[in-house]
């Protein structure tokens, strides 16, 4: 998520910002108290974001600067009447009560003085590692469970967890084991990440021991063969995320014949509208072919999910939850 970075400032809104909207205070319910109860939600009242055979959801990024809990994160997923979601580490540190992500950033947060760290900064970074891996050891799967049964309760299923820095070279096996694991509490067929040859190496055996995906997402370095050149070969459970504006802009060309080829190898899409020259627009007003993906997903009865995730300016006066919600309106008009 390199790249985004240089315009999350401008595209983040602010939680009281958000909250101090008129739209936002019209968008933004709670969750039903049934569901914090541990109710389920009836089956009538449920969101429902297969359109015609084609799973919508979105990545959580999309929330990002807005919601970061779990609970706020689903209240927003029901407003934009989504039962489906990518969801990234922070809300699922928040609902256990853990601080930073299982690979969600960088681990430790020492000074450095003249950008050396001293020998004392080492240790106490150390210990603070040390720290954080145990607490997240020991958390208890059940506490990601009942996660699981409070979205999937609302009708939301978790059918990925994105892990940042999963399988990074400070990353312990028993960490990555965890990570796993987590995603199999949470529902998740698979776990997305950043695209790296050295670390799909790495993976390849605990995602075939655990039988859990890693999609593998990729910015605009991608090329038409990238995927071809190590990654795929490594494991079968080593897949791609595949981002359809990115691969636009980065090669200038149609995502389409891309997906047809490596269908059975994607884990999920991540659609965003893009221009070929690198701009993020509102959903029809860039060049990339979302409505012929989506098309192509429902003649081939590809049961993938394609994920939103929200790129472009916030427009005055609006908020996240809100252009989101119109992002799903586009695929379900593109789709029924």
């Amino acid at each position: 998520m390199r790249e985004r970075n240089q315009s999350n400032q401008r595209q983040m809104l602010s939680r009281r910002e958000l909250l101090g909207s008129a739209a936002a205070a019209a968008a933004l319910t709670v969750v039903p108290s049934h569901v914090l109860r541990g109710a389920e939600t009836p089956a009538s009242k449920k969101p429902n974001s297969v359109f015609d055979g084609v799973r919508i959801g979105t990545i959580t990024y999309s929330f990002r600067g807005v919601e970061n809990t779990a609970e706020g994160t689903l209240q927003a997923l029901l407003k934009c009447g989504l039962s489906e979601v990518e969801l990234m580490s922070g809300p699922v540190d928040d609902y256990v009560g853990l601080s930073g992500g299982a690979g969600g950033g960088p681990r430790g947060g020492m000074r450095r003085r003249g950008g050396q760290m001293t020998d004392e900064q080492r240790e106490a970074m150390r210990k603070q590692q040390e720290e954080q891996l145990q607490r997240r050891l020991s958390i208890p799967m059940e506490k990601y469970q009942a996660l699981r049964k409070m979205y999937t309760d609302a009708g939301v299923n978790i059918h990925i967890v994105k892990f940042d820095r999963i399988g990074e070279a400070n990353m312990s096996d028993a960490e990555i084991d965890n990570c796993f694991n987590v995603a199999k509490a949470l529902g998740a067929t698979g776990i997305t990440r950043e695209l790296s040859d050295e670390i799909a190496k790495r993976l390849a055996p605990f995602a075939d021991k655990h039988q859990v995906w890693i999609g593998f997402h990729n910015h605009t370095q991608i090329t038409p063969t990238t995927y071809d050149e190590g990654v795929l070969s490594y494991g079968k459970y080593l897949g791609i995320n595949f981002d359809v504006g990115h691969y636009l802009t980065g090669t200038g060309e149609s995502p389409i014949p891309f997906i047809e080829k490596y269908h059975e190898r994607i884990v999920s899409l991540h659609l965003k509208d893009r221009t070929k020259a690198g701009g993020n627009l509102p959903w029809g007003e860039g060049e990339t072919p979302i409505k012929e993906v989506l098309h192509l997903m429902r003649k081939n009865k590809w049961t993938f999910p394609a994920d939103i995730e929200l790129e472009y300016r916030i427009p005055q006066g609006s908020d996240a939850v809100t252009e989101v919600a119109k992002c799903v309106q586009y695929c379900k008009e593109a789709l029924t």
